[in-house]
């Protein structure tokens, strides 16, 4: 029956194209890894309909017939609506993740560390699918992707910086958002509300106090990072 995951894989052709998967929202609470960025698949592939247990998927990857698909593979096979989920499930991705995407090649190809700490899956919650990041300690989902590839990723693909080229910038952007968000804001409350000789006294406590509050406020917000963009064998970042 069309949705068991225990019957017969329903395959669906995904043509090559481009995608975007990563998060450009540094936030703690909101964000995900990152750099958001672009993925140029240049082959077709398929890719199972719905969503397959572990148990039928193994007997396919043992027969060497097909693989776990990509991040990339998945979101380009869902923006051209050839894949369906099951509410409340989440289905385990191929990629294995350190904690960001740098060094990754964006070619379509899972982003597989070595040493990685989380493991990327979709759940399917209300209808609409999200991004799940799995602890490498903690158990792997039931379900899983699957896709059968038409031909190999190209080795002349582009690939992100292997860190943040600009960390400089980042420092910065900390600094000005503890200055304006917490700082200011607690000298200015110490002038009209504190007693006399308070901010000569207790400056250093006040910019502690706004340090913290900068800080404290990445759990919630901080600004849209830059996309990267495939431009021949290379990426480049744009607002």
């Amino acid at each position: 029956m069309k949705g068991d995951p225990l019957s017969e894989i329903e395959w669906a052709w995904v043509e090559p194209g481009s995608t975007y998967v990563g998060s450009d929202n540094r936030a703690l609470l909101s964000g995900g890894p990152q750099p958001r960025h672009e993925s140029r698949i240049g082959y077709r592939f398929q890719i199972s309909r719905d969503m397959v247990s572990r148990e039928l998927a193994n007997k396919e990857i043992e027969e060497g017939q097909s693989m776990l698909a990509s991040e990339s593979e998945w979101q380009l096979a869902l923006e051209r609506g050839a894949i369906n989920g099951q509410n409340g499930k989440v289905e385990e991705l191929a990629d294995r993740i350190r904690g960001s995407y740098w060094g990754k090649i964006c070619d379509g190809r899972p982003w597989l560390e070595g040493d990685w700490t989380v493991l990327a899956c979709r759940g399917w919650f209300k209808g609409k699918p999200k991004s799940v990041f799995i602890n490498v300690n903690s158990p792997s989902p039931a379900f899983v992707r699957l896709v059968r590839r038409e031909n190999d990723p190209s080795p002349l693909a582009p690939r992100l910086p292997t860190s943040h080229p600009n960390r400089k910038s980042l420092v910065m952007e900390e600094m000005a958002i503890s200055l304006i968000l917490g700082i200011i804001p607690s000298f200015t409350w110490a002038y009209f509300n504190a007693s006399p000789g308070y901010i000569s006294e207790g400056w250093l406590n006040l910019i502690l106090g706004g340090l913290f509050i900068g800080i404290f406020s990445s759990i919630f917000w901080r600004p849209r990072q830059k996309t990267w963009w495939a431009e021949g064998s290379t990426m480049v970042p744009r607002r």
